[in-house]
């Protein structure tokens, strides 16, 4: 491993303000969540990304390449959420092997319920609060930070 180059005063300033941020801004959208439609993101993720591939169903390894989690973290919440009711999982059509996921009835409604809350929440937290050129500036800055991490086989 190289030498480290330490940040300077003002880069680990930076630093800490984007950690916070990194930390507390999930925390907040689960408050969001938690508070207007009794979920997690978590649980929120996965019904809208279902909902997204229907009328087909989603492969669960395709659940978990979109939301960039381990398979095993996808496993176990969509055991939990089979258990809620809210989603079905049937042996993947296309090779047996893996499963394709759908939403019940319940978890149709649960996401339209919680949708225009959690869209209210993105719009006055983040497209609100920045400009239209900040929000292209910040979306090319998360580009590239995710480059840099994709580069080093980290995401």
């Amino acid at each position: 491993m190289s030498e480290p180059r330490w940040l300077s005063e003002e880069e680990a300033q930076r630093w800490l303000e984007i950690r916070e941020f990194l930390w507390g801004f999930p925390s907040a959208m689960d408050r969001q969540l938690a508070r207007d439609a009794e979920m997690s993101s978590g649980e929120y993720s996965v019904l809208a990304a279902v909902s997204q591939a229907a009328p087909q169903a989603l492969r669960s390894g395709d659940l978990a390449a979109q939301l960039n989690w381990e398979r095993s973290r996808v496993s176990h919440l969509l055991r939990r959420m089979e258990a809620k009711g809210l989603i079905s999982r049937c042996a993947s059509s296309c090779d047996g092997r893996g499963q394709d996921i759908t939403l019940s009835e319940a978890g149709w409604e649960t996401v339209r319920s919680a949708a225009p809350g959690h869209v209210n929440f993105v719009r006055e937290t983040v497209f609100d609060s920045l400009s239209p050129t900040e929000q292209e500036q910040f979306s090319a800055m998360l580009n590239k930070i995710r480059a840099a991490v994709v580069e080093r086989d980290l995401w």
